[in-house]
């Protein structure tokens, strides 16, 4: 999780997804990686300037992997990106700069909103009914030259502006440098906002976001995780920064795998003499937090007698209609409504499986996923070999006299060459899963040239479904034939042959796959194309 949330790596996600769906992925900046895509990101910079001369863009450089604000800077010209030395072993993105931020008593803020990950499969998210707003100690104005370096104007991260001189510690979640993010919806709200709207565009990012990063995070869990293991195996508490432009469209920063959980922060008493000072706003957050996902992944809930079974459903019921409005439409709930005695009801809110319907025609690479680690073939592994790649082209019927496996080798070399070259784990060779989805949007495109890209993708994921779904089925029924031969031979003593072993049993266990891959099966000839093809 730590690997996929990078911000190169997180940037990758969310481009793939731009591609194919480029409005829903609009809360992303725009995003070049570099050193790679600097010259790409000169030529695009220059172009849009030419379309458009009153175009004054502002661009933040963030090193990968970096944290807490270190190594971040903002530049006006492409050619102001630091390229020597560091850039070469330490690759970073650069971003649009959002210049249009909401502000709050003429300070810049974001958000830092805790978001649960139960589960991969199925896919189980919640987030926690609040956050934190984390505020710039020097009135905000939009970048100039001379500006630029003042990071206590531009950059909102906690561990920077606290050394500022300017910042505030509040026991007061209504004001100071870090404050409770409802009580910036309290106020939003007696402004006339739509702060309902403001929550569900926030769950809508957050949904995305995951569904963006699940198909790789998929292809390391089985390589990790032992199949058919009961019960849960793992759960992650992620720390999604978010900043509210002046429109109060949500705009996604990044992701962070280990947010910090600290409830308390340094006071220096004496020079060089320090103290711990509890943090009232950090405690009300995170202790829910840490409460209720210690509750939600409880191993021994189900064994449990539900005792208050009615009890639990009202408050669940209540809470949702909090949460809902926004935390401005409830900040305290009644704690003697509980699911558990004593404790307060919970404040992490399910929003998948519950929104799945409006998300699922999202979960196209989730599926693309898929086929990659069928044809992985050894347990462990997250690379696609050559031999891997020839089978999934066979099994689905990709090739032809258009598209000869002589051609299938040249596409499987062209573009594992290059991601290798990118420095994406060296540690095995062959096609990691970001070049196996480049390589299957290439060959979507070649089949269903008049398309949009996400029509061409749905689509060869049906014809490819369709096909190893015949083949399963023929395996299952292979197999069947071979064991009623078996019990034939057996049940003849005469013959004087004995039973022997099952060389077969491979083919046998296929069953459980093969029936679910035949209810996958698609009721229409796989080649055809219907509006919103591949979102049920």
């Amino acid at each position: 999780m730590t690997e996929m949330v990078r911000k190169v790596t997180l940037s990758r996600a969310v481009r793939t997804m731009q591609d194919l769906f480029p409005v829903e992925y609009n809360f992303y900046p725009r995003s070049w990686i570099l050193p790679e895509e600097f010259p790409l990101f000169v030529t695009e910079v220059r172009m849009m300037k030419e379309s458009d001369p009153s175009w004054k863009p502002t661009f933040i450089v963030k090193p990968d992997g970096g944290c807490q604000g270190d190594g971040i800077y903002l530049i006006k010209d492409p050619n102001d990106v630091r390229l020597a030395g560091s850039l070469q072993s330490r690759p970073a993105v650069v971003q649009e700069y959002i210049c249009k931020p909401l502000l709050v008593d003429k300070l810049k803020f974001d958000i830092r909103l805790y978001v649960l990950l139960k589960s991969l499969e199925p896919l189980e998210i919640y987030i926690a009914k609040d956050g934190l707003s984390r505020f710039c100690t020097e009135p905000y104005q939009e970048p100039t030259l001379k500006n630029l370096h003042q990071v206590f104007m531009h950059l909102t991260n906690y561990s920077l502006n606290i050394h500022s001189g300017n910042f505030i510690h509040s026991d007061n979640a209504n004001t100071g440098s870090k404050r409770t993010f409802s009580s910036i919806l309290c106020r939003l709200s007696s402004r006339g906002a739509d702060v309902k709207k403001v929550w569900s565009d926030i769950i809508s990012l957050v949904i995305k976001t995951i569904i963006a990063l699940t198909p790789e995070l998929k292809v390391y869990y089985q390589s990790d995780i032992p199949a058919g293991k009961p019960g849960p195996t793992c759960f992650q508490i992620l720390g999604f920064d978010i900043l509210l432009m002046k429109n109060l469209k949500p705009m996604l920063l990044e992701v962070n795998a280990n947010p910090s959980m600290r409830i308390e922060h340094e006071q220096e008493l004496s020079p060089g003499v320090f103290e711990n000072v509890p943090s009232p706003v950090d405690e009300e957050v995170k202790v829910a937090v840490i409460r209720d996902t210690l509750r939600l992944v409880d191993p021994q809930k189900k064994k449990r007698k539900d005792i208050q079974s009615q009890t639990s459903e009202h408050v669940s019921e209540t809470k949702e209609d909090l949460l809902d409005a926004g935390p401005a439409g409830g900040l305290e709930y009644d704690t003697s409504k509980t699911t558990e005695a004593g404790l307060p009801s919970l404040c992490l809110k399910q929003v998948f499986p519950k929104y799945a319907k409006q998300f699922n025609y999202l979960r196209l690479v989730d599926r693309v996923a898929a086929l990659f680690i069928r044809f992985l073939g050894v347990k462990g592994t997250t690379k696609l070999g050559p031999t891997g790649f020839r089978t999934f082209i066979r099994n689905c019927k990709l090739s032809n006299s258009n598209f000869s496996m002589a051609a299938v080798d040249i596409l499987y070399i062209d573009i594992t060459r290059r991601w290798n070259s990118m420095g994406i784990d060296h540690k095995e060779s062959g096609m990691c899963l970001q070049a196996f989805v480049e390589a299957f949007f290439c060959l979507a495109q070649k089949k269903y040239k008049s398309l949009p890209l996400h029509e061409q993708v749905a689509s060869l994921i049906d014809f490819c479904e369709y096909h190893l779904a015949a083949l399963d089925e023929k395996r299952l029924l292979c197999g069947r034939g071979v064991v009623e031969r078996r019990s034939a031979v057996v049940a003849c003593p005469t013959d004087g042959l004995e039973g022997t072993p099952a060389l077969h049993a491979p083919l046998l266990n296929c069953t459980a796959a093969a029936g679910k891959l035949a209810g996958c099966r698609s009721h229409r000839y796989p080649g055809a194309v219907s509006p919103g093809a591949g979102r049920d």
